[in-house]
């Protein structure tokens, strides 16, 4: 099995500029504010892109200046929608070129302003999912925080982290998920499937229904909410096998978390950030995550995980 991130040289790790504090009720507002942009952003894609499985046509992805819905059909061309988070502006682009920069400021109201004028009409459910207050987009006036600074904290933190997702989802040879945000909870996430279907879940809903349709070991990282007041990374299998908890994580701060009648496997973010080498410590804990899950799930993981290529 590979080993985890190389250690950078000497004075190129620089962990505190890296992966700069984000503690949440510093920035909650602005998080909040954000949270909300992004579900706007992500229900035009929604309602714009073919069905695809466990609902992957509806996340966002990561560029080099921001987050992007990436080309979007519509009609006989195609659409964009950008944050730029290093200039703190909202592009919308199309297939004939970038047609207006947007502030934050009157973001519904200018964004579907500027899609009306390219001829682009799209319906939404102009109103938040699973957050309060669920005051609808075009009316909120509550939601108005946009501090820079910790927004480009947060853009650098999911930067390093959308880096390291993507070299640990190299090392798996089954199918794995495109590392992406998903805009309804707002984490980074990552997800491992074994190509075996998973048993129904009683009662579910039909975006849960189809999300945990296959057996899956997934990881991902957000920035603290209600429920959890700090920003952390965490993995989780689902179906939950029996034993799991017994399992040793990596680094040694990692635990196992009860929360909703499963377990998360648990590191927070200023554990990690503090730490002397958190570029090592990240690989690590993903690596023991997914060594706990698909150990007591009866993963082939000879078959699934990628060895040293051998010299």
């Amino acid at each position: 099995m590979r080993t985890p991130h190389a250690a950078p040289s000497p004075g190129t790790d620089r962990p505190m500029e890296n992966f700069p504090p984000l503690p949440l009720e510093e920035w909650e507002n602005t998080k909040r504010t954000l949270h909300r942009f992004t579900q706007i952003v992500g229900k035009i894609r929604l309602a714009s892109m073919p069905q695809m499985n466990h609902w992957w046509h509806v996340t966002l992805y990561f560029t080099t200046r921001g987050v992007t819905t990436g080309p979007m059909p519509y009609d006989d061309r195609t659409f964009a929608i950008d944050f730029v988070f290093i200039a703190h502006r909202l592009v919308i682009t199309t297939s004939a070129g970038v047609v207006e920069g947007l502030s934050v400021a009157r973001f519904h109201g200018r964004v579907f302003s500027t899609l009306s004028r390219l001829g682009i009409g799209v319906d939404i459910l102009a109103r938040p999912f699973d957050l309060i207050p669920a005051e609808p987009f075009p009316t909120d006036e509550i939601h108005a925080s946009y501090d820079r600074e910790y927004v480009n904290r947060w853009w650098k933190i999911l930067v390093q982290v959308d880096q390291a997702f993507k070299e640990f989802a190299g090392r798996y040879t089954g199918k794995t998920s495109p590392v992406h945000l998903f805009w309804h909870s707002f984490d980074l996430v990552v997800t491992r499937f074994v190509g075996r279907r998973a048993p129904k879940i009683p009662g579910a809903d039909l975006v849960t229904r189809e999300a945990y349709s296959h057996e899956v070991i997934s990881f991902g990282w957000w920035p603290g909410d209600d429920n959890l007041r700090a920003p952390a990374f965490y993995s989780y299998v689902a179906p939950e096998p029996q034993g799991i908890t017994q399992q040793q994580l990596r680094p040694d701060v990692a635990s196992w978390q009860q929360a909703r009648g499963s377990h998360l496997a648990m590191l927070m973010y200023d554990d990690m950030r503090r730490m002397d080498a958190p570029r090592d410590a990240l690989p690590d804990f993903l690596q023991s995550a997914c060594d706990a899950g698909a150990t007591t799930a009866g993963w082939d993981r000879k078959l699934l995980e990628m060895e040293d290529n051998p010299e």
